[in-house]
């Protein structure tokens, strides 16, 4: 890699690790998501200004090349973010058919009580007559 790709990348690098901080600064973004991603904009960055990082991590899982551990890194990475957000969807679903219920039997208690009060009421009005 030149030292010009290395500048440009490391300059992309940090602006998006700008941007994901504004983002959660602004509250746009829950930082128990955007670690994920600061966590993998931070190694880009090493492996950025340390190039031998890669080789040796390539060398140490016995994988030809460095492009293809970015490969397989990038991957593992998008797997976990995957199930990190599918587990988190299953949550939300299931917190949205217990808040669904909670909303059914408040409108089904408020109903009753309209009911008993308009029949108290009637009550009332039969008993003035």
């Amino acid at each position: 890699m030149t030292v010009k790709l290395q500048i440009v990348a490391g300059i992309i690098l940090i602006l998006g690790l700008l941007w994901i901080v504004n983002m959660i600064r602004k509250r746009k973004l829950e930082l128990k998501y955007a670690l994920a991603w600061m966590v993998v904009i931070i190694l880009m960055l090493l492996v950025d200004i340390f190039p031998p990082i890669l080789s040796l991590i390539s060398f140490l899982f016995g994988i030809a090349t460095p492009v293809n551990t970015l490969f397989i890194l990038g991957f593992i990475f998008a797997l976990a973010l995957l199930f990190i957000l599918t587990v988190t969807v299953s949550r939300l679903s299931d917190r949205v058919r217990q808040l669904s219920q909670a909303v059914a039997l408040n409108e089904k208690n408020i109903e009753e009580l309209q009911l008993k009060e308009l029949k108290n009421k009637k009550e009332a009005d039969g008993n003035t007559l």
